[in-house]
This record gives C-alpha cells, structure tokens and sequence, in this order.
C-alpha cells in the first residue's frame, strides 16, 4: 500500500514538473522579413533569440557578430541605431528573414526549439526574383530550410550554409577573424 502511495506522489510531482515546464515553453513567433525590389541575398536565420525579441530588432542581442560581420565585410562604421543597420543593408542588396515562423522555446537555444512551423519563404522568393541566393545564418536555418522547403524548388539560387553569428558557442567553434573571412562569400551576390 505505501508502495501505491509513492507511486502515486512520483506521478503527480512528474506530471506537474511536465506541466510547469510547458507552462514555460510559450509560443514565439518571429518577425516580418525585410526585404525590397533591390535584394539580392536572403539571409535567414532560424528563430530570433529572446533579447532579439523582447527588442523587436533582427539580431539584437549586442554578442551576436551579425551585424559587426555585416558592416565589417563593407569596411563601414558600424552603426548603433536599429533604423540605420536595416537602412544598411537594404542599401547593400540584403534581405533578413527567419526559417521559422512559430515555435515554441525555453530560452535562446536552437537545440530547445520544438513544434516548429516555417515561415512562408515560397511566396517571398517568387514577389522578389532577384534574389539570387539563400545564406543560411547557421546549421538551424539550414536543416529547417531543408526539412521545410528542400533545395530543388528553386534550383537556380545559390544556398549557402554560413557559420552562426550566435554568441553560444556551438560544435564549430570559430573566431570571429574565421567567421567573417566565411561570411566573405555573400559579397559577390551585392551591391
């Protein structure tokens, strides 16, 4: 009879550990893409992390390399205002958008994404034919680009898999030095 007791208290303390945690695990969902008629490359990353969204800014946590990468691959000075990085890059031909649309997450890391529905990037690809290529903003956006769409829609773009600007370390550590001499590569698609 004890035996049943415990039992039951392990289950119940289970359950409500299960239910806390999806309590937790709320419903993000990701920005607009920024793209106009002069983008050229569609730079897609896979989720905003929670201080990109709490900021409503691509890539706005200050760790990220993303947009010191950005104005060091033009030798600019970087800017500060969010209004003038977007300005930035939709002068230099580059579109931003995430693979996946919703998903649920318990804080910034790929690895926690579950439940995840993908962006409508078919539809944005066929209102801007000039893009001529995808870079994927790290493995994530690549594997749910390739779960979601596959690369034979399209055949004429050029898909790039690029290191993660992230700040967490993943399993390819690089420099920053090696990530911006890999991010090189999307130069030849610009302005």
């Amino acid at each position: 009879m004890e035996i049943n007791i415990y039992k039951e208290l392990f289950k119940n303390v289970k359950n409500f550990k299960l239910a806390m945690r999806s309590r937790l695990m709320k419903e993000l969902i990701s920005f607009e893409p920024i793209v106009d008629k002069n983008s050229k490359i569609l730079i897609l990353g896979s989720m905003p992390g929670k201080m990109s969204l709490n900021k409503v800014e691509y890539y706005g946590n200050p760790r990220n390399h993303f947009w010191k990468i950005i104005f060091d691959l033009f030798d600019a000075d970087f800017e500060h205002h969010y209004d003038k990085k977007i300005e930035f890059i939709k002068n230099k031909g580059i579109a931003l958008w995430d693979v996946i649309e919703k998903c649920e997450r318990e804080g910034s890391l790929d690895v926690n994404i579950k439940n995840e529905k993908s962006n409508d990037i078919t539809s944005l690809l066929e209102k801007n034919p000039n893009i001529k290529a995808i870079a994927f903003n790290g493995g994530k956006a690549f594997d749910s680009f390739r779960k979601s769409i596959g690369f034979n829609k399209f055949p004429n773009l050029d898909y790039i898999k690029l290191p993660s600007t992230s700040p967490i370390p993943g399993k390819n550590i690089r420099t920053y030095e090696e990530k911006l001499k890999v991010w090189e590569v999307i130069k030849k698609y610009l302005n």
